[in-house]
């Protein structure tokens, strides 16, 4: 018998979930006479599923190299053994302070994805037999709740199980840190402990870890806590957005009802809600991607909002951690635009960055900070305003984390405007505050769109674009890459590159990414998501000439140049 299949039957041994272990039984009985079926084996069994953003994201089904019940037991074991270390033990780390240690709370969440609700009671009973003591939320929850009870509750740490805007097929788990971590996710070096504490783990059955069903049920307090410090996010301009019309898709995911409690609560109008995408539903069936940002994801929202005239659609994704918007725009097809996280994120930011220089905010210096994938726009409303700016390493983990931080964004519809109560990107919040500030505007004359272009007549107009390539193989991505180092281009869209960063080259914070500055100050990133099978090409160009609308005007052109050329140095 081969080592896979050995493997296998020892995972089916210590399995608890009938499916999986069927799944698996299937495969390996069809081992001899289906090639595809010893591969699909070999896939499952060629090595464990490593923590990458934040924690783990795979597809589901039997084996290391997926989601299942004997993976999140595996994390849950390793994260109480990281939580009860020793003080004196080897490589510490930021850790919960020394009155969490001795009996460490953990705070559990789970969204409305397959099989969500039962690793989220794995994961807890196993947190709990280790000696920990486990709240879990009440109900399938946005992620930034979760976030939040993080920081509310004074948690050593907070697991949420989610796959945020992955397929229908993945789940995952989230992992945060309190104490000196503040409720941020997982940073090297926690990640390489935690994994190290896992590998331990896997060497042993699942079966054989004592599990604990005395587990607190948090009640609707905490919901209510979270609605309470959204609602305030609205800030004074949700007294003049009361009648602001939003059309609101959940994705099929679990934002509806805190989003609508949020919106009541900070004076807002009801939102009218796409009944087909209303209610968490793990087969997502009226999507392809349940992720806002991909072509039509947005389609039955918009056809919504244009049959209730409704003045903005506002959609979070399946976790309601991202948010995204769209604007009238007769020349659009459809007759709606969906903004660019950067539009919404320099919408939000200049707000952010008006108001905390209006307080004066010195102690610690007020920031904003945007991954460096993001728009430079940032950077020049920080300096505009006397504030600080800092380009972090792409993700909310790290963001998170600038010290006097007062607004973060990414601009894959990522937007961190509350960072006292939540140490994350939060699509209700964000929701909340940009309807807001949408009604604000409006009661001043001008819509979203002239408010951008207000905006780049204080700071340049910004334009920005993305090329993404899906591969099957994720070897094909490595190629790519490869190719792009070993023959960096000399010129973009006729433009010379003037700077070629290479981030790997990076000793202190090396991340696998190539930058190319542009001789007229445009600017090409290309890097491996962190989250899904794609190569990303981020776009960013600038115009300072003529009006607002016409600076606007004139980066957005460049920016469908250098897709163009992107799009053919990448060969797709």
């Amino acid at each position: 018998m081969s080592g896979t299949r050995r493997q296998a039957r020892r995972w089916i041994e210590q399995d608890p979930d009938p499916r999986t272990r069927e799944e698996l039984e299937a495969l390996l009985a069809a081992w001899d006479e289906d090639p595809a079926a010893a591969a699909e084996l070999r896939a499952r069994f060629a090595g464990q599923l490593a923590f990458g953003t934040a924690g783990l994201r795979a597809e589901l089904g039997g084996g290391p190299m997926r989601m299942n019940r004997v993976v999140v037991a595996q994390a849950a074991a390793g994260l109480a053994a990281f939580l009860l270390r020793s003080p004196d033990e080897e490589a510490p780390t930021a850790a919960p302070p020394d009155r969490l240690r001795s009996s460490p709370l953990v705070v559990v969440g789970y969204d409305g994805r397959e099989s969500s609700d039962v690793f989220a009671r794995d994961a807890a009973e196993v947190l709990a037999g280790a000696g920990i003591r486990v709240s879990l939320l009440p109900r399938a929850l946005p992620t930034p709740v979760l976030a939040f009870c993080v920081r509310h509750l004074d948690a050593a740490a907070g697991v949420m199980i989610t796959a945020s805007h992955n397929p229908p097929r993945d789940n995952g788990m989230k992992v945060y840190l309190g104490g000196a971590d503040g409720g941020s996710q997982i940073v090297p070096p926690a990640d390489a402990e935690i994994a190290a504490a896992i590998a331990r783990v896997a060497k042993g059955s699942v079966a054989d870890l004592p599990r604990s069903g005395g587990i607190e049920v948090l009640g609707e307090g905490v919901v209510d806590a979270y609605v309470e410090a959204a609602a305030r996010a609205a800030g004074p301009e949700a007294a003049g957005a009361g009648g602001i019309r939003v059309a609101y898709t959940a994705m099929h995911g679990v934002g509806l009802a805190t989003l609508r409690r949020a919106f009541a609560a900070a004076g807002l109008r009801e939102p009218l809600v796409v009944p087909e995408q209303a209610e968490p539903d793990a087969a997502f069936p009226t999507l392809v991607f349940p992720n806002p940002e991909e072509p039509g994801a947005l389609d039955l929202a918009t056809a919504f909002a244009t049959a209730h005239a409704a003045d903005l659609v506002v959609a979070n994704d399946p976790d309601a951690d991202r948010l995204a918007v769209a604007v009238p725009d007769a020349t659009a097809p459809g007759g709606w635009r969906r903004l660019t996280g950067n539009d919404v994120g320099l919408l939000l930011g200049w707000e952010a960055a008006a108001a905390a220089a209006t307080r004066g905010d010195e102690e610690p210096r007020a920031m904003l900070a945007s991954s460096l994938v993001s728009s430079p726009g940032l950077a020049a409303i920080a300096e505009h305003h006397g504030l600080g700016h800092v380009e972090t390493l792409t993700g909310f983990k790290w963001i998170s984390r600038v010290p006097g931080l007062v607004f973060g964004y990414e601009e894959a519809l990522g937007y961190l405007v509350n960072p006292d109560r939540v140490r994350d990107k939060d699509g209700i919040s964000a929701a909340v505050r940009f309807v807001a500030l949408a009604g604000r505007w409006r009661a001043a004359g001008y819509s979203v769109d002239e408010a951008l272009d207000a905006l780049a007549e204080r700071i340049g107009g910004t334009a920005s674009g993305q090329v993404s390539i899906r591969v099957d193989d994720l070897d094909e991505i490595v190629r790519l890459t490869d190719r792009l180092r070993a023959e960096p281009p000399a010129a973009i869209a006729g433009r010379a590159v003037v700077r070629a960063v290479d981030r790997l080259a990076d000793a202190e914070h090396a991340a696998d990414l190539l930058r190319y500055d542009l001789e007229d100050g445009s600017r090409v990133i290309v890097r491996p998501s962190g989250t899904e099978p794609k190569l990303k090409a981020y776009l960013d160009a600038r115009s300072e000439e003529g009006t607002g609308r016409e600076r606007r005007a004139a980066a957005a052109a460049i920016v469908v140049e250098l897709e163009r050329s992107v799009r053919e140095l990448l060969g797709c």
